[in-house]
């Protein structure tokens, strides 16, 4: 929901576009740093009890960012946020897949990632309240359903897990098959928040769009994660995680590469099918790759394996901003920001296709 919000953001404490990209990452390294732990915590205290809390603390930082005094408040609410989110994120794969036969893993990480797409699409009605009301309206809006979701995490019975007491080490996520899924989680989620950061500010400002016809055109990218998340995982208990993630990561550098393209003037058709092809390449791609990683922790050990994912991904969303955002601030001088933009994305493709090269001779090598 956030965002669809960013135009408005940066108008209303008169920052530029680069420097929008603080909300970003205040809370996406916060919660990657937090998530590894906060599934290692679920794994000796119960995941349950570290999501409520997470769920709690998310409930505080949405009422704090809603009344932010100015841009450095907000982006502590922002940091606050992300701990909220690493006790989310680090305790969720590990719930999902909780008494599933391994046969079942990857639909069951299937169904949670297609979940969190269906979350991103919250940029529809962010657009809409942007539009009436204002950008405080994207943080007003959650209390209450945070308020709901932790009703209901209270409410709800949890099945007994058996806990690990042991500390994780170095040694068990500096295996092969780990740092592999996880460099390259790094590299597929970092390139597609070139989506996230610079594509308000094409749809908006470049393309002249409302805040809330570009809602639906910014919702197309999760709307494809969406659908393919819950395919690929099926798809990864029949036939392994190798292929679909492969498939996968070639798909979102193909829908990168052509918003690397795109001008003033490209038909808008065209970027609503990039969108939803990276989108969707990126959806079909982490389900498997996330599968490969829980399987190579022991079922004590699911919620460091389940953060150890998402601390990949998010180093890789807090590096990618950063590059991208660099590469903005560097280039808008000399071709405006249409051009900088689409040689972020350009850049952004060339860095997914390059993964997909290395992950497609993994596979080759394994067979």
């Amino acid at each position: 929901m956030m965002n669809i919000a960013f135009p408005a953001i940066a108008a209303a404490f008169t920052v530029p576009p680069e420097r929008i990209r603080w909300v970003i990452i205040c809370y996406v390294l916060t919660y990657a740093i937090t998530s590894l732990a906060g599934g290692a915590a679920g794994d000796r205290i119960g995941h349950v009890a570290v999501f409520r809390a997470g769920v709690g603390l998310s409930l505080i930082a949405f009422v704090m960012g809603g009344a932010a005094a100015g841009f450095g408040w907000l982006l502590v609410a922002r940091v606050v946020q992300g701990f909220a989110g690493g006790l989310i994120y680090g305790t969720s794969p590990a719930l999902a897949v909780a008494g599933a036969p391994p046969a079942l893993r990857g639909r069951r990480l299937g169904f949670l990632s297609g979940a969190m797409g269906l979350g991103f699409l919250g940029s529809l009605p962010a657009g809409a309240l942007v539009e009436s009301v204002g950008w405080r309206a994207v943080f007003h809006v959650r209390v209450p359903l945070a308020l709901i979701v932790l009703v209901w995490a209270f409410a709800t019975r949890s099945q007994a897990v058996a806990l690990e007491r042991k500390p994780m080490l170095l040694s068990d996520v500096t295996r092969g098959p780990v740092l592999q899924a996880g460099a390259l989680s790094f590299v597929g989620r970092g390139a597609i928040f070139a989506i996230w950061l610079l594509v308000p500010f094409y749809l908006v400002e470049a393309r002249g769009l409302g805040a809330l016809v570009g809602g639906i055109f910014f919702m197309l990218t999760p709307l494809g994660t969406t659908v393919a998340a819950p395919l690929a995982g099926r798809l990864a208990d029949r036939i392994g995680a190798s292929t679909p993630a492969v498939v996968g990561l070639a798909l979102e550098a193909a829908g990168l590469g052509v918003l690397g393209f795109v001008d003033g003037a490209t038909p808008l058709t065209v970027v609503a099918l990039a969108l939803f092809v990276a989108g969707f390449g990126l959806g079909f791609f982490e389900v498997p790759n996330m599968a490969t990683i829980m399987a190579a922790f022991p079922p004590g050990r699911q919620g460091a394996a389940g953060g150890l994912s998402f601390l990949a991904r998010t180093l890789g969303v807090v590096a990618g901003v950063g590059v991208i955002g660099q590469i903005v601030a560097a280039r808008s001088a000399a071709v405006g920001f249409v051009g900088a933009f689409a040689e972020s994305l350009l850049v952004a493709a060339v860095a997914v296709a390059v993964a997909c090269a290395f992950a497609l001779l993994g596979a080759c090598a394994r067979r």
